[in-house]
């Protein structure tokens, strides 16, 4: 992939020991874009990722490579754009052709874990996994060697029954335990995290700590949700208190390395999997200042609170303006633990330790596309095209109408010929669908494009 070159502050890259980092993902699941301090919330506190982001990097233009958590955790996980392997939508059991022996993240494909495994790291996930519930999808089954986590997409917080039917109730699932009963899930998964890192804390490891927080059902422990009893809204105030505890597990994390004489050479990486998501009536989400939620392509559903630390070599306080993505993660990762990258690997990723560890940010020169259900985007430099089904493109300028209130289609129609044409082409060279979404959900994903959405932080 293209890369360009502009001038950043950055520390020197030296490491005295010469050992491997540490490399740690922590994943929210639908988190609004405004929702955290480092971002602008004023409503709720999150001193904690507040500290980790002054501590590193903070990517004011962070994308996920799809707007719900599938898909998202698909291109993740591979490095590589999901819809290149045909994975466009959720693995949900309403899919036309759904078959449980064929519905999860193709065995084809590598994954992050698989490839850390053979550089000399100890791979553990804790949490959502989401990619697969049959066992031949399982995550012990895709690189990771110790496993603490659930089936389908979500969980109760609060509880599991194995006599029940319902999805959310189901057992834990651990390769290397027997899972003590849930306490409240946010905690469970900051738990196991930390025992993961005291167990392997005289090796490299690689940690994807895959929070199940804020994602519905909206339940939190008591004494939070009085935390947040100034807002009024019901929804809004058990969200904020969800993310609050989020944010206590991600400060148990950070001490643990601390305490374990590790966090100077770890890189923490912490992102959402997608926007947060716009309910019919009480949103509980804000992703200020973008219009757009989860399961769209406006920037609220794919631009994503972003951050990565590295004592040893970013330097602290650090800001970056242009677009990187989670499929960088692979490659960036890789090149840290020591690998390579080849031609043959497909990533769509770039490596973006030019900008970690030089005087140097990497800047794409390549396009960035996505494509879900009945919605495809592309975004060049400042420009960003969505197309749509029922309508001429939209055209937004990110640079000058971040909250993408303007279509400036008919102003630049050699632009919009030229990105519909890349966006075309790429769209011909994918693969069939594995999973098909229905026609009720096509519907509603496009009411999605013409609602109105909070752009501004209450108090």
């Amino acid at each position: 992939m293209a890369l360009a070159v502009f001038s950043v502050s950055v520390v020197a890259a030296n490491n005295s020991s010469g050992q491997k980092p540490n490399l740690v993902i922590i994943l929210a699941d639908d988190l609004g874009y405004g929702d955290v301090g480092f971002t602008g919330s004023k409503q709720i506190k999150t001193p904690h990722l507040d500290k980790l982001a002054a501590s590193g990097v903070t990517f004011e233009q962070g994308y996920v490579s799809a707007p719900v958590c599938g898909p998202s955790r698909a291109g993740l996980i591979t490095g590589r754009n999901q819809v290149d392997f045909g994975f466009d939508n959720n693995l949900v059991k309403r899919a036309p052709q759904y078959n449980k022996d064929h519905f999860g993240l193709p065995l084809s494909e590598t994954t992050i874990a698989d490839r850390l495994q053979k550089l000399g790291y100890v791979t553990g996930l804790m949490g959502k996994w989401h990619l697969g519930d049959e066992a031949h999808f399982q995550a012990q089954k895709r690189g990771f060697d110790d496993v603490w986590t659930y089936p389908h997409g979500g969980h109760d917080y609060f509880r599991a029954d194995p006599k029940s039917k319902e999805k959310y109730l189901q057992p834990l699932i651990s390769n290397y335990k027997t899972p003590e009963p849930i306490t409240y899930i946010t905690d469970d998964t900051g738990n196991e995290s930390i025992d993961f890192i005291r167990r392997n804390s005289d090796k490299p490891f690689f940690l994807y700590a895959s929070f199940n927080a804020p994602h519905a059902p909206l339940q939190a422990p008591a004494a939070d949700i009085e935390l947040y009893s100034h807002i009024k809204d019901e929804k809004r105030r058990i969200y904020s208190a969800m993310v609050h505890r989020l944010d206590v597990n991600v400060g148990k994390i950070v001490d643990e390395l601390k305490a374990q004489n590790l966090l100077d050479n770890t890189i923490i990486v912490f992102l959402s999997d997608n926007g947060g998501p716009k309910a019919k009536n009480n949103p509980w989400t804000i992703n200020a200042p973008f219009r757009g939620s989860k399961g769209n392509l406006l920037e609220g559903g794919i631009r994503v609170p972003f951050i990565m630390s590295w004592p040893n070599k970013i330097k602290s306080g650090s800001r970056y303006t242009h677009a990187v993505t989670a499929l960088d993660l692979t490659p960036t990762f890789v090149k840290a633990a020591g690998g390579k990258i080849v031609k043959k690997d497909k990533l769509d990723g770039v490596n973006l330790l030019p900008f970690i560890t030089t005087d140097t940010q990497v800047v794409r020169n390549k396009e960035l596309m996505w494509r879900f259900t009945i919605s495809a985007s592309i975004l060049d430099g400042d420009w960003k095209l969505v197309r749509l089904p029922d309508r001429l493109p939209l055209l937004y300028n990110l640079k000058t109408d971040p909250s993408e209130l303007n279509n400036d289609a008919m102003q630049h129609l050699e632009r919009v010929e030229r990105m519909l044409k890349t966006l075309g082409g790429w769209t011909l060279s994918t693969p069939e669908l594995l999973y098909q979404e229905g026609s009720r959900y096509k519907r509603e994903q496009l009411n999605a494009y013409d609602k109105t959405y909070q752009l501004t932080q209450p108090n």
